[in-house]
Formats: C-alpha cells, sequence, structure tokens
C-alpha cells in the first residue's frame, strides 16, 4: 500500500477511544510520514457527567482523550456546546491543543429513505415518538412519568400512545420494571426495539409529534431528525439541543416534569395549536443535507477545496 504523504490528513470521524492505544499509534504515524490528523469530537459526557455511565468508564475515555487532542491539527466538533465543552476542559486539564474547536452543520434525515410499515398495534396519527437508546442520560423516566398522569387527567382514548424506539441501554433498571409492572401502562407504551431505517422512517412520518428529553447530548440528532421529517418536537433545553433545534421546538427543563406535562398536554389537546406548529416548520424550516457536513469537514482540513459534490458531477 502506498505511504502517507505529509499532505495527507488522517482523519477520525467515530470513537477512537475504545482502543488505548490509538494515540501512540496516531503519533507514531505522523512522525513517520508528516501527514496531519484531525478528530471530530462527539462529546465528552463520560468526563462531564461520569454519574450517567458505568463505574471506570470515565477513566479510560479520559486517558484516550487527553492523549488524542495534544495530536490533532484539527479539532472539529458536531456543535458549538461540544466545542465549548472540549475547550473548557483542554484548559482545566492545561492540555495544549492544536487548533481551535470547530463546530461543523450537523445533516438531518435520511439521504435515501425507505418508507417501511408501522409496527404491528401502530396507526398513523395516533403515538407520540421518542427516538433514542433507552438509558439513564436519555431521561426516559420523564416521558413515562407525563404519560402517567396524562392517563389519570385525561380520557384514555384521548392519550396516544407513547413509542420508544431503541435498544434497551443501561441504569433503566427501575424505569424497566415500572413498564412492565402497569402493563406497559395498560398498552398505552410501546417499545420498538432497534427500529431499522425504514421502521424508523415510518414511526417519523406518522407519529403526531415526538420527544427528546436528554439531560446531555453533544447534539441531538432525534431534533433535527423529528424536524426533517416536519414533526414538532418537545425537546430539552440543555446543551446542544437548541442547536439542532432551533425555534422549532417547544422546549421544556427535563429535570421539571410538572412543566414538561403540561407543554405535552397543551400539544396533545390542542390539534389547531399543532398543526400551527408543523405549519411554520414546513414553511420555514430546511433541513441540513449530510453532503453539508460532508463539505464542511472537507473545507476545514483543505481550505478552499471544492464540494464534494461538485467533485462526483465532473
Amino acid at each position: 500500500a502506498k505511504a502517507a504523504e505529509p499532505s495527507d490528513v488522517l482523519c477520525t470521524l467515530g470513537a477512537p477511544w475504545h482502543d488505548a492505544s490509538y494515540d501512540a499509534r496516531v503519533a507514531k504515524c505522523k512522525e513517520a510520514t508528516g501527514l496531519r490528523f484531525a478528530i471530530l469530537i462527539h462529546d465528552l459526557i463520560p468526563l462531564l457527567r461520569p454519574e450517567y455511565f458505568d463505574v471506570g468508564r470515565a477513566p479510560h475515555f479520559e486517558r484516550v482523550i487527553a492523549g488524542i487532542l495534544p495530536l490533532a491539527d484539527a479539532v472539529l466538533t458536531n456543535s458549538k456546546a461540544t466545542a465549548r465543552d472540549v475547550s473548557a476542559w483542554a484548559d482545566r486539564k492545561k492540555i495544549a491543543l492544536g487548533s481551535i474547536p470547530h463546530a461543523i452543520p450537523i445533516g438531518a434525515g435520511f439521504d435515501k429513505p425507505t418508507w417501511g410499515s408501522l409496527p404491528a398495534g401502530l396507526h398513523a396519527g395516533e403515538d407520540v415518538l421518542f427516538v433514542s437508546t433507552i438509558e439513564v442520560r436519555k431521561n426516559h423516566q420523564q416521558a413515562f412519568r407525563i404519560w402517567c398522569r396524562l392517563l389519570r387527567e385525561l380520557p384514555r382514548d384521548k392519550v396516544p400512545k407513547l413509542v420508544f424506539a431503541g435498544g434497551w441501554g443501561w441504569m433503566v433498571e427501575d424505569l424497566r420494571k415500572a413498564i412492565e409492572a402497569t402493563g406497559n401502562l395498560d398498552n398505552k407504551l410501546v417499545v420498538v426495539s432497534s427500529p431499522d431505517d425504514a421502521t424508523l422512517a415510518a414511526l417519523y412520518r406518522g407519529c403526531q409529534f415526538t420527544l427528546f428529553l436528554s439531560y446531555y447530548e453533544g447534539w441531538g440528532l432525534p431534533v433535527s431528525d423529528s424536524l426533517s421529517f416536519g414533526k414538532v418536537c418537545v425537546a430539552s433545553e440543555r446543551t446542544s439541543m437548541p442547536e439542532a433545534g432551533g425555534r422549532y421546538c417547544q422546549y421544556v427543563d427535563p429535570d421539571n416534569t410538572t412543566a414538561a406535562f403540561e407543554t405535552v398536554k397543551n400539544l396533545v389537546s390542542s390539534p389547531n395549536m399543532l398543526r400551527r406548529l408543523e405549519g411554520e416548520l414546513r414553511d420555514n424550516y430546511t433541513p441540513t443535507p449530510w453532503s453539508t457536513t460532508a463539505d464542511a469537514i472537507v473545507q476545514a482540513l483543505f481550505p478552499g477545496a471544492g464540494s464534494i459534490k461538485d467533485s462526483a458531477e465532473v
């Protein structure tokens, strides 16, 4: 294979912290070839909020990140919030960054959507969708409590089904037991485990609106995905999620279930309000295509380079 050259860039877009020796191998490669190294940081949540993870993950994550950041000639992030987190954390740890963290725009939706069918028992327009791995940080517990109260205060036929679309994660044993104890909220809660893209597209298209109540995110893809499907999102007001949703979400405090309940109840009980919000979204929101994300990465690494789309058409 052809050896790397100084004009080349090794760009890591994934999760290198799973490899304890990654920083050493990058350093060796840079020294041997002179190439540049760039990394995309999705979040520093294990370092900033370790209570959302199993014991022992944060030290391993920190060791790898602390080794990688000084090697990076370009530090990219998925949001301004993450860029601020990286700068602040590096400053506290006295880590000299090779470049100022640079946020790139993140795409939304599916480039080539395939419309699947709704899972059995679900019907278009009759549910509210929460897309995420079911784990403690994502705050499904708040959604569960909201639906418990909706079922106490509204006629049962006026309460939409709540759909959790995602696999079971960690530190949610109490929530799982509560769901089982209530018979999935008397069949008003449906768990669609790890849906494929076709099913997920059908779920977005068929829901009334979506929820994303997370305590902490690097970006918040389910927020921008929801908007790209024309669906209003009740989203957490924390960290990067207002960047993902702009003015098109109904924002709530993930710690204030009473206020979040009122926001959800208003949408459930006021179809005209929901239609008005959907109309504003339809008329004014423009999803960011994934090609824009790719172009932003290329421009950050090679200023003045043409767009990927233009190159593909030549």
